[in-house]
C-alpha cells in the first residue's frame, strides 16, 4: 500500500516537473517579450522594466535547473535530491511573494515616476546626443495619438522647437507640421502620461498573473516533493 502510494506520488511529481519546465520556458518567453515591448520606452521608465525582464529570464532559467533536481529525486527516489528540490522551490516562492508585495506597494508611485521621467526626456527631444529620446517620444505620440506629458503646451519648455511641437503631434502628419505657430485644432489634444501609465500597468498585470500562476504550481510541487521525501525516508527506515 505504502509502496503503491509512493509510486503514485513519484509519477505525479515527475509530471509536475514537466509542467514546471513548461512554466519556466513560459517565464523566459514573457521576460523576452517584456524586454522587447518596453525597449522603446526605457527612456520613460528608466532601467526598471529592463531589470524586471532580465530577472524574469533569470528566474525562468533557475526554475528550469531546479526541475532537474525534482526529476532526479522522483525517478531515482533520492531523498536528498527531492529535499533540495523542495527547499529551492520554497526559496523561489518566498522571493516571488516578496517581489509581488513590493510591486503592489510601489505600483501607486508609477504615475509620479513616469511623469518625472517623461518631463526630463522631453527636454532632450531633438538633441543629437539623445536620439533615442526623440524616437521614443515620436513612437509614443503616434501610437497613443497624444502630445506632450499633460498636453501640447508642455513642449514650450523645449527651446529647440522654438515654440512648436514635434511633427508626431499632428493629426495629419507631414514634415514641419508642428512648427510654430501651433494650431491646437490640428494636433492631438490629450497628453501621453495617462496612456503610457495605463499601458505599463496592463503589461505589469500580465506579468503578475503569470507569477501568481507559477506560485500556485510551486505550492503543489512543494507538497508533492515533501510527500515523496517522507515516503522515501520511511522506506529506508523500514529497510
Amino acid at each position: 500500500m505504502v509502496e503503491g502510494g509512493m509510486k503514485c506520488i513519484k509519477y505525479l511529481l515527475f509530471v509536475f516537473n514537466l509542467i514546471f519546465v513548461i512554466a519556466a520556458i513560459g517565464l523566459i518567453i514573457i521576460g523576452a517579450l517584456v524586454q522587447t515591448r518596453f525597449h522603446e520606452y526605457f527612456d520613460f521608465f528608466g532601467g526598471k522594466f529592463n531589470g524586471a525582464a532580465i530577472l524574469l529570464i533569470i528566474v525562468g532559467v533557475v526554475i528550469f535547473m531546479i526541475a532537474f533536481f525534482g526529476c532526479c529525486g522522483a525517478i531515482r527516489e533520492n531523498y536528498i535530491c527531492t529535499m533540495v528540490f523542495a527547499v529551492m522551490l520554497i526559496v523561489i516562492f518566498i522571493l516571488e511573494l516578496a517581489g509581488g508585495i513590493a510591486g503592489f506597494v510601489l505600483r501607486n508611485s508609477l504615475e509620479g515616476e513616469v511623469r518625472d521621467l517623461m518631463m526630463e526626456a522631453q527636454k532632450n527631444y531633438n538633441d543629437t546626443q539623445h536620439e533615442g529620446v526623440t524616437k521614443t517620444w515620436d513612437e509614443v505620440q503616434r501610437k497613443f495619438k497624444c502630445c506632450g506629458v499633460v498636453n501640447y503646451t508642455d513642449w514650450n519648455d523645449n527651446e529647440r522647437l522654438h515654440g512648436g511641437v514635434p511633427d508626431s503631434c499632428c493629426l495629419e502628419f507631414s514634415e514641419g507640421c508642428g512648427k510654430a505657430p501651433v494650431n491646437p485644432g490640428k494636433i492631438y489634444d490629450k497628453g501621453c502620461l495617462d496612456f503610457t501609465v495605463n499601458w505599463a500597468k496592463d503589461n505589469i498585470y500580465i506579468v503578475g498573473a503569470a507569477g501568481i500562476g507559477l506560485a500556485f504550481i510551486q505550492i503543489v510541487g512543494i507538497i508533492f516533493a515533501c510527500c515523496l521525501a517522507r515516503s522515501i525516508k520511511k522506506e529506508y527506515e523500514v529497510v
